[in-house]
Parts: structure tokens; sequence; C-alpha cells
């Protein structure tokens, strides 16, 4: 039973190390994608951890799970992960406790993704009444949606038939190529499939908000999916571009006063964008990204050292 303990104990130093070891990075806001790969590695090990410490100890606690899980494996592998003949109640409630927390979670990002069709939906259906298709429009391409609006706003609708919505007070607001920033900015979005990782970073957060690293995860996610379609619209229309529009959409808003503000991560993205840091060298960020990748790989390591062991 040493080997279910040692991923629970792996798991939750991981849990509570990590996000404090990556709020002290200063690189994450430089290299917004591999961070977002950092975090996706961190995250991923933590359940890894979980969910392989699960197994083992339903393998101690249930005969019948001990037989389907090492089938194919010689006797002694089996004596090296000291299972014994039963588990005992340890084993039984760990293993009922961390299928537990996975149903849970199972739940929470089905109930996130139904949410999120539900109001795609309604927003859809809303756009159509305010902005039907025109004679001739195809209902399945790709289309930009002006909506009568004193307030300048611009959003992208994921979806079959994903769109760009913009009011007339933002078309009043965006010169030049700042529209066209704007475009680039959202469909960094959704070619990224950033919609993913924000549902599961919330169905997280919102199912166990007491765990540090989720709840980091989920404002991380918000943050780092924001920098990165930044980083896109700069690369195609330069960064002056993409923080004018910023401005001119968020001005009104309060977010560049003296106060604090509901939106502080837009004027952190001006900023970012006006001061220009360069970018980590191609051969950081291939080490970044390699040592992240590692990351989960820790775990499996520990739960198949005693049957490795054991054949060799």
């Amino acid at each position: 039973m040493m080997v279910p303990a040692a991923l629970l104990l792996l798991g939750a130093l991981t849990a509570v190390l990590a996000p404090r070891l990556l709020a002290r990075a200063q690189w994450p806001e430089r290299e917004p994608v591999v961070a977002l790969w950092v975090w996706q590695c961190v995250v991923g090990a933590v359940l890894l951890c979980f969910a392989l410490s699960m197994l083992l100890s339903a393998a101690a606690a249930w005969l019948a799970v001990r037989g389907r899980l090492f089938a194919a494996a010689p006797h002694g592998v089996v004596d090296a992960y000291g299972l014994g003949p039963t588990g005992g109640p340890w084993a039984t409630g760990t293993a009922l406790a961390l299928a537990g927390g996975g149903l849970w979670t199972g739940a929470r990002l089905t109930r996130e993704v139904l949410r999120a069709r539900a109001r795609r939906r309604a927003q859809g259906a809303e756009l159509l009444v305010r902005a039907p298709l025109m004679p001739g429009e195809d209902p399945a391409g790709a289309r930009l949606v002006v909506l009568e609006g004193t307030r300048p706003d611009a959003w992208w609708l994921p979806g079959a038939a994903p769109q760009l919505v913009v009011t007339t007070a933002a078309l009043g607001r965006l010169k030049g190529s700042q529209l066209d920033a704007v475009l680039a900015h959202e469909q960094g979005h959704a070619q990224a499939r950033h919609d993913w990782l924000l549902h599961c970073s919330r169905a997280l957060a919102g199912g166990f908000p007491q765990v540090p690293v989720f709840a980091a995860f989920e404002a991380e996610m918000h943050r780092l999916v924001e920098l990165a379609a930044d980083d896109v619209a700069s690369r195609r229309f330069g960064r002056l571009t993409i923080a004018l529009a910023l401005v001119g959409l968020n001005e009104d808003r309060g977010v560049f006063g003296p106060y604090p503000s509901p939106q502080p991560h837009v004027s952190e993205r001006v900023r970012r964008l006006l001061s220009a840091a360069p970018r980590l060298s191609a051969g950081r960020r291939l080490r970044l990204t390699a040592l992240a990748t590692l990351v989960p790989v820790v775990p499996l390591v520990v739960a198949l050292m005693p049957g490795l062991s054991a054949l060799a």
C-alpha cells in the first residue's frame, strides 16, 4: 500500500507547491502559450496521481479489480506492490473517495459544457432576431454581425457557424486596422480552442474550490488565453494596434483609472503590449516545454516502478 500513499502525497505536494512556483516566475507573461502548456501538464499530473492511486487502492481493496488490473502481469509483479490479501478499510475508503472525486469532476465538466452550449444557443437565437440573415447569406458561414449599441464591445460567438459580434459604438471607436486586430484576437481564441480550457478550469475550480492548484488554474487560464490571443493579433497587426483597440473598447469602463477595476487584466494587457518585452529564446522555450511534458511522467514512474523492478 506504499505506492498509492506515495501517489497521494505526490499529488498533494504538486497541488500546493506548483501554483506558488509558477506565481513567482516572470516568464509566463512573455510566453503565454508555453505557460498554458505548463499549467495543463501540472494539472494533468495532479489528476493522474489521484487516478493511479485510486486504481491501486481499488486493486488492494477488491480482488476482482486486482485480477483485471494485473491480469497479464507475472505473479511477482503483484507481490512487488505489497497489496496483501485485502487492503483493509484504508484502501477501500481511499478508492471510494477518489472515485467519488472523479465522478464529481466529470459531472461538473458535463454541467459546464452543457451550460456553455445553452448560452451559445440563446445568444445565437438572439442574434438572429436582432441581426437576421440577409437574402442569399450562407447560415453556415462565418459572419461579422453589427449590433446597435451605445457601449463599445466586441466578442466571438463560437459554434458550428462562428460569428464576430461588434456594436456600432465599437465601430465608431476602432480606427484603421484595429477592427481587423480584434477579429484576429477572437479568431486566435477559436483556433486554439481556448473555450475548452476555460470549461475544464471552471469545472475543477468549482468542484474543488479548496484545492490551490485548481483555483490558480482557473485564474491563470482566463489571463493567459487573453495574452495568447493578443500575441496572435499583434503578430499580424502590431502591438500598438491591438493595444489601441483594447483602450478604445474599454476606456469607458473604468479599467484604466486609479481605483480597483472589475477587469484588471485589461490594463495589464495594454501595459504588456506597449512594453514589448522580448520573447524567450527558442532554446529556452523548448526546454520549458520539454520539462513540463515530463511532469505527468513522474506519477507514471512512481506507479510502475515496483512492477518494473520485479521484472528486472
